[in-house]
């Protein structure tokens, strides 16, 4: 099973950061959190940027049980 990463309002809507799902691709490994955790994570997985392994990633990109996944939402803010 791949680690799954949630950050900021994908970690809010799923109530966790980290976790193990299964998937033989990207889409896989989503399609499973988003059955796990509900229409709120659902909502908010469209926003985001996923990379796989530090790198970003499409859908369709191949993951084993070594991958890490990570879902990051938009952010922003900051001060100047």
């Amino acid at each position: 099973m791949a680690v799954l990463r949630l950050f900021a309002a994908a970690r809010t809507a799923a109530g966790t950061s980290r976790d193990h799902l299964p998937g033989a691709t990207v889409a896989d490994v989503l399609d499973a959190a988003v059955a796990r955790y509900g229409d709120d994570f659902g909502a908010v997985l469209p926003t985001c940027a996923v990379w796989l392994n530090g790198e970003p990633a499409d859908r369709d990109a191949p993951v084993t049980a070594d991958d890490e996944v990570a879902v990051l939402p938009p952010v922003s803010g900051g001060a100047w």
